[in-house]
């Protein structure tokens, strides 16, 4: 006999109901994960191997390590990272608030619209269209296409909480909502510009300003990408693999609390030691070694978790991934703090022990994290075993030896370049005066990491066999979402009765008793203040809101508001609109991920580079070109330095004036004609940022530039005769402004205008 809907419905015991998880965005999520955690990854190998051996730099202007370096790191953090956080995300929450995403339309336009930014990342990069900024290099339409799919992903997130049928949010959800609030805040602010054209802006922040706001931006975009989602991740899939409780939920709540309020103040020390104000990287110093006692309790409470269920880690690979990850997040969350040590960082910043440290919590603690959730999800989404858990087991081995390599062949690269960099002889000279020597010191263990960094890649193909087999033997070709039975929200009833009593009393003017009242009150409150915001997602999202707030006003206002903290100096002028645009060509071209142009106030960068960097040097910097790496010496102060001829000859080919540069070449710009096209809109819009040009400048300022690249073109062709007719070439515009660089300096007239 056919089975009626009234047949059905009885089934369903009384007090339940019965819905459908949306497991196919899931899906859609885990594939994109391996497909660009593939993408990264391999591009990863091609930069680590270009800096080994410079001649893998000849695979074409879009593919120099200059450009390819931040296409790497955008897929690494936003593709494959970012990817595993939605797909923990939306596997998670439904299940933990017993409700379906609240649209299905907008969790399709999150997905596609994600991959269609990573898809606009990966062709504008390499065309060389940069704002510089670190992890926030795309563009202005990219970033507002960022900051749309975001917003839509964070209405569908909260309009599900909404619906829940939970009333408490696990602890998971907390880290989630952390995640989205903080995100947006810190995306939105981060990517304020004037747009020139249609791939070209300028940053609506200049010099030191900008530089706070950068690396409050950059700083956290790793506290709320990289870890906070994470640690939500770990939260719900480390108690479901090991099927035990989380260790402390009390512990939980101090690690959760304590993390959000004072991640967000340790941005600044990332510029020890620069032109920002000692106040602000001081202050940076202290929120950063605060930091790690609630990081070391997320870590404990995860692994205290795994109490009586370490027999299964023999056996389980899913296990051994997290346990490793999550050790890797304690070792990163140590360095980290350490690191923001002024005199370690005096000796780390610039160097391969930040590469190493960046690299130890990516690849360890955000890669281990996100197999070992694919490893658990994949058998559930696709309804089958796991094809191999020996080649899962493989993979594990595989990787921790790869990353092991990895990382210590960056610490060895980075503690040599710092001692080096430093070291002075017994007369009181540099001990490595040409910046070479220190490269060449370092070059074996590049290789070292090539090798480290191939075996994690391989090992990370394995898991793509693995996922492959495991979605190709599913017993089904058509997978339906799974069907819950789930608790009514009979809390929410109970809710709405309570208000509309309230509203009835209010309407009748009947007065309340302060005993009801205080009863009520005991009631909410009887399991403690922090179990009843948790059922008020709007409070418990305000409050998250106020915490990040909080640090960010108070640590970046006074760079805006107290005139002191950039001075000003009276010989520094803007640059002419020739070298405006030979600055454009070299962020292009991607300088700024191996040159700083920050000379720090110690005695060997002093001597090496001359006088160090004044905070006023920079108030016409849009944006600012500090640099975080060295791969090459510092620029600040490279103006003058050499002639014409030699940059063009540096250019044209690193090695015919520096013996065993690793640079690569730019022959092309010897040949590429000077694009003089956008140069007066340049010079506008700097004017609206307030860049101190007339308006005759900008009105010719095609005129201005032809005549400046003129003049060097006649100076060129004197120096060197092979090198004449270059005045209408784009190699004359980048000369124009290396050879502006620290230039105008005139420190006997340093001081406010």
């Amino acid at each position: 006999m056919k089975e009626t809907r009234e047949d059905r419905a009885e089934e369903i015991p009384e007090g339940m109901e019965k819905i459908r998880y949306d497991d196919k965005i899931v899906r859609l999520f885990v594939l994109a994960t391996v497909l660009w955690g593939v993408v990264g990854m391999l591009v990863g190998i091609v930069i680590a191997v270009q800096l080994a051996w410079p001649a893998a730099n000849e695979l074409g202007r879009y593919f120099t390590f200059g450009r390819l370096r931040p296409l790497h790191t955008n897929a690494v953090i936003f593709a494959f990272a970012g990817n595993a956080i939605f797909a923990a995300m939306y596997y998670s929450t439904q299940r933990l608030v017993k409700a379906r995403m609240y649209s299905d339309l907008m969790s399709k336009i999150h997905f596609w619209g994600w991959q269609g930014i990573i898809v606009a990342a990966a062709i504008t990069l390499p065309l060389g269209f940069t704002q510089t900024k670190e992890y926030a290099e795309l563009e202005w339409p990219i970033a507002i296409a960022i900051a749309v799919v975001w917003v839509i992903f964070a209405v569908n997130f909260f309009l599900t909480l909404k619906n829940r049928r939970e009333k408490h949010l696990y602890v998971a959800l907390w880290f989630y909502i952390a995640t989205i609030v903080t995100v947006a805040v810190l995306h939105i602010v981060n990517n304020l510009a004037i747009p020139v054209s249609l791939f070209k802006s300028y940053s609506l922040f200049a010099g030191v300003q900008d530089a706070m706001i950068q690396w409050w931006y950059g700083h956290n975009a790793v506290a709320f990408v990289l870890t906070t989602p994470f640690l939500g991740l770990m939260y719900y899939f480390l108690p479901k693999a090991a099927n035990r409780p989380i260790f402390s939920y009390k512990l939980s709540i101090l690690h959760f609390w304590s993390l959000v309020f004072i991640y967000i103040w340790a941005g600044p020390h990332h510029l020890h030691y620069t032109s920002l104000p000692q106040w602000a990287s001081t202050m940076g110093m202290v929120f950063s070694v605060m930091l790690w006692m609630p990081s070391w309790g997320g870590m404990i409470n995860g692994l205290f978790t795994l109490r009586g269920a370490w027999h299964k880690v023999r056996t389980d690979p899913v296990l051994k991934f997290f346990i490793v990850g999550i050790t890797f997040y304690g070792m990163a969350t140590f360095e980290g703090p350490m690191m923001s040590v002024k005199i370690v960082n005096s000796l780390s910043h610039y160097t391969d022990w930040t590469i190493a440290h960046v690299h130890s919590a990516a690849l360890g603690w955000n890669g281990f994290m996100t197999f070992g959730m694919i490893y658990w999800l994949a058998p559930k989404l696709w309804k089958t075993k796991l094809w191999s858990t020996r080649l899962a087991e493989a993979h594990f081995w595989l990787a921790t030896v790869g990353i092991l390599l990895y990382i210590i062949a960056m610490y060895s690269a980075g503690i040599t370049q710092g001692l080096m960099w430093r070291a002075f002889d017994e007369t009181g000279s540099l001990a490595y005066p040409e910046f070479m020597e220190t490269v060449v010191a370092i070059l074996p263990m590049y290789w070292v990491r090539v090798v480290g960094g191939s075996l994690y890649f391989v090992a990370t193909l394995f898991a793509v066999i693995n996922l492959y087999m495991t979605i190709k033997n599913r017993p089904s070709k058509k997978l339906e979402d799974p069907e819950a039975l789930v608790p009514v929200a009979t809390w929410r009833i109970k809710e709405q009765a309570e208000r509309a009593e309230r509203k009835t009393r209010v309407k009748s003017d009947e007065p309340a008793r302060l005993d009801d009242l205080l009863f009520e009150l005991s009631e909410k409150v009887k399991h403690g203040w922090h179990r009843v915001i948790e059922g008020w997602p709007l409070v418990f999202t305000t409050l998250t809101l106020i915490a990040i707030l909080i640090g960010s006003v108070i640590s970046i206002a006074p760079m805006f508001l107290v005139r002191s903290n950039v001075p000003t100096i009276s010989s520094v002028k803007p640059y002419t609109p020739l070298e405006l645009e030979g600055r454009d060509i070299y962020i292009e071209e991607g300088c700024h991920t191996c040159h700083s142009q920050m000379i720090r106030p110690m005695a060997s960068e002093i001597a090496r580079y001359g006088d160090y960097s004044k905070p006023g040097e920079d108030v016409y910097e849009h944006p600012f070109l500090w640099g975080s790496k060295r791969t090459g010496p510092d620029l600040a102060r490279v103006g003058g330095k050499y002639n014409h001829a030699w940059h063009v000859a540096h250019m044209k080919d690193p090695t015919s004036v520096v013996q065993g540069s690793i640079m690569p070449a730019y022959p092309w710009m010897l040949t590429d004609e000077l694009d003089l096209s956008q140069t007066r809109r340049k010079v506008e819009v700097m004017m609206m940022l307030g860049v101190p040009y007339t308006q005759e400048e900008a009105e010719n300022a095609v005129e201005l530039a032809r005549a400046q690249a003129e003049e060097i073109g006649r100076e060129l062709a004197g120096q060197n005769r092979d090198f004449a007719g270059l005045e209408d070439r784009a190699i004359i515009a980048l000369v124009a402004y290396l050879q502006r660089l620290g230039t105008d300096l005139n420190t006997d007239e340093e001081g406010e205008r």
